[in-house]
């Protein structure tokens, strides 16, 4: 599998990378490669699989991996040079661009719109998203739970203000929803799925129809363009561990469980509608689904000042091509 699984698409082009193929050189940071990952996504799978930490020592580096509740706190991080890389959503990137934190796009997954959701108590009154109009709905601030929110209320004919947003981390926001003080709660697998499966919840809304359900993947400006092998290493490694986990969705899910200590049963229930097991470059429509939604932040007063979101894809600093 390894050896079948070394082809990726970068900065636009297909181009073959062998794993191990940089110098054994420092980061120039260091001898670490500091990833930062959520409890969910292909980085937990690479983290538990422990493939990637032969490949980084071939760079002589040793790898600590980081967990984030969710992307913005993430990307605090990377932003206070603590991360070399990471991954999120739609929203918290553009929220970095915005502040002027020095990331880089580098890959991004296929869609998975289903593995998130606007979901209320199986006891609520509300039934339809423009039920959701004077309610409380709870979401990560500036993350893909929130482009999910502002989508589905403009869809259906409300308006942001509609509604009283609660900024609550993911844990803090099922505990909400249960105690009754709010009302919705939108959030992405694995919580979602948790969520459906032992918390009393079912999804009034999900994202089909209203987002794509990307993982963006990037890393620091400056270990993009000082070590785009190891980059290149990285990509070719999760790459790797994604196809093998095409065709093998039991040992994923106990892996998945073990690893983020959620039930199975939620596991088998977010695994069976997830789709993000194929990485591609980030593309022109890429960037042209994120500027949309870059742009639309800008109208609502979300972000200070338009960005231009091509200024943040790397292109030779990682290998491509041009």
């Amino acid at each position: 599998m390894i050896g079948r699984v070394c082809a990726l698409l970068v900065g636009g082009v297909l181009a073959a990378l062998p794993v191990g193929c940089g110098s054994s050189e420092g980061a120039g940071r260091g001898d670490v490669l500091r990833i930062g990952y959520q409890k969910w996504g292909t980085y937990s799978l690479l983290k538990a699989s422990g493939g990637l930490e032969p490949k980084a020592r071939e760079h002589g580096l040793r790898v600590e991996w980081v967990e984030f509740p969710a992307g913005p706190p993430l990307l605090e991080a990377l932003n206070a040079g603590s991360l070399d890389l990471g991954h999120a959503g739609d929203s918290p990137p553009l929220f970095a661009q915005a502040a002027g934190v020095p990331f880089a796009y580098i890959a991004a997954s296929s869609p998975s719109p289903e593995s998130s959701a606007i979901v209320v108590r199986n006891d609520s009154a509300l039934h339809d998203p423009r039920d959701l109009k004077g309610k409380r709905i709870g979401f990560v601030k500036g993350s893909s739970a929130h482009t999910l929110v502002v989508r589905v209320l403009e869809k259906n004919g409300l308006e942001v203000s509609d509604v009283t947003p609660v900024y609550l981390a993911p844990a803090d926001a099922r505990t909400a929803l249960e105690g009754g003080s709010i009302d919705a709660w939108s959030a992405w697998d694995p919580y979602l799925a948790a969520a459906e499966v032992g918390g009393g919840a079912h999804r009034i809304a999900d994202g089909r129809g209203y987002v794509t359900g990307r993982e963006f993947y990037f890393a620091s400006k400056a270990f993009a363009g000082e070590r785009p092998e190891v980059v290149r290493t990285f990509l070719a490694e999760l790459t790797r561990v994604k196809e093998w986990a095409k065709e093998r969705p039991g040992e994923v899910n106990r892996l998945l469980a073990d690893q983020t200590g959620i039930a199975i049963g939620a596991i088998e229930r977010a695994e069976g509608r997830r789709n993000r097991y194929d990485t591609g470059p980030i593309t022109d429509a890429l960037v042209a689904e994120q500027q949309a939604i870059a742009d639309r932040y800008v109208e609502l007063g979300l972000l200070p000042h338009r960005i231009d979101v091509r200024d943040a894809v790397a292109r030779t600093p990682i290998g491509a091509k041009e």
